[in-house]
């Protein structure tokens, strides 16, 4: 069985692009930090760890297919899937972390 999603040309571009975006999304959350406004920053973990994790199956589809086809992987490329998906929970844990303050030395 061979399962297509996308072409290997557009796989490898979004596999490319993507993170850049993530980062640049990850930085703005930082620098505003959002995730500490409000009543309830609960919801707003909650939702941003869902969009991590849907951000992570598309760009381990996107990795995964690189090669023209999603179906059969290669261990190589799970190994991949894996590894994108430890540096993306670092990445959000990362960006919640609280940042040191001018006072906090």
């Amino acid at each position: 069985m061979r399962l297509i999603i996308v072409d290997g040309a557009t796989a490898s571009a979004m596999a490319s692009i993507l993170p850049v975006l993530l980062l640049a999304f990850t930085v703005e959350l930082r620098r505003t930090e959002l995730h500490r406004r409000g009543r309830r920053p609960g919801w707003l973990i909650v939702g941003l760890a869902a969009f991590y994790i849907a951000f992570g199956l598309v760009e381990t589809t996107m990795v995964l297919s690189i090669d023209g086809h999603l179906l059969p992987t290669q261990p190589s490329d799970v190994l991949s899937g894996l590894a994108i998906f430890a540096l993306l929970v670092l990445l959000f844990v990362l960006a919640l972390v609280p940042s040191r303050g001018k006072n906090d030395e």
